[in-house]
């Protein structure tokens, strides 16, 4: 296509677009326009004041597809900008449930986890908003990635998904919500205990093995989960859900569970 009847600004953000996709970043200009960075940065922001671009975060700005020009989204996915704003990261909690389909609930978050370190566990930006839990890098693994046309995006897998609202069943949507996921997992044909028990134990945190025993011990076809959790019982008692005050102890377990919770 000849271009050089353009105006030189559209020729530049086309260049930048082809080469970076909607998701753009400082390098991305400094690398397909052949500028300095600080040149990149200022060129950024003015296209962002021009409305081409809007800003998400920290050197992260995100191209305006026309039709959202009125409106605060301008993405169609908010798991696109997950890697720009959080990296290293992934989608994982509530929201790989919904990614892995053992859920029918949708939540109004996407659910990040993130080695980053966070001034807050919330964040809204251009129409989505992020609920963060901090990780260290050394325990990011058992990953599955999605690709939205050049953006390169982590999920949990299946298994992993399974453990991280184990870990933390608030993230997970509540410890009912999470028994409903894991009743899904014993009946999802990615399933494998073998994978699952293996990630627990690099994952290095007790109450996952009392928690998934116990929720296990409710199951049919789980006896080889109950047992390895058996085998691998820490001392000390623990809570079914961190967050929810217990007094109940299901002492074969040790786990304190809600007075409500439906198990002897």
């Amino acid at each position: 296509m000849d271009t050089s009847t353009f105006p030189k600004g559209r020729v530049r953000i086309a260049t930048v677009l082809q080469a970076a996709g909607k998701i753009v970043g400082a390098d991305d200009v400094v690398q397909s326009l052949n500028v300095d960075r600080t040149t990149a940065s200022k060129l950024l922001s003015k296209w962002s004041s021009q409305g081409w671009f809007r800003r998400a975060g920290a050197d992260v700005y995100v191209a305006v597809d026309p039709a959202y020009l009125n409106i605060g989204q301008v993405l169609d996915d908010p798991w696109m900008i997950v890697p720009a704003l959080f990296d290293p990261a992934y989608v994982g909690g509530r929201s790989a449930t919904e990614y892995w389909g053992l859920t029918d609930q949708i939540f109004l978050d996407t659910a990040v986890l993130t080695g980053r370190s966070l001034r807050s566990k919330h964040m809204e930006t251009i129409g989505f908003r992020y609920t963060l839990k901090h990780i260290h890098p050394s325990k990011i693994f058992g990953l599955d990635c999605v690709w939205f046309e050049k953006t390169k995006v982590n999920f949990s897998d299946l298994h992993r998904t399974i453990l991280d609202i184990l870990h933390d069943p608030s993230f997970g949507g509540g410890i009912e919500h999470v028994a409903e996921c894991f009743h899904s997992y014993l009946n999802h044909e990615k399933r494998n205990d073998e994978v699952l028990i293996s990630y627990a134990e690099r994952f290095g945190n007790g109450a996952i093995f009392k928690r998934l025993g116990l929720l296990a011990e409710r199951e049919s076809g789980t006896s080889f989960l109950v047992n390895e959790c058996k085998k691998r019982m820490t001392k000390g008692n623990a809570k079914l859900w961190p967050d929810v005050e217990s007094h109940r102890l299901v002492t074969r377990w040790c786990l304190f569970v809600p007075d409500w919770w439906d198990h002897p």
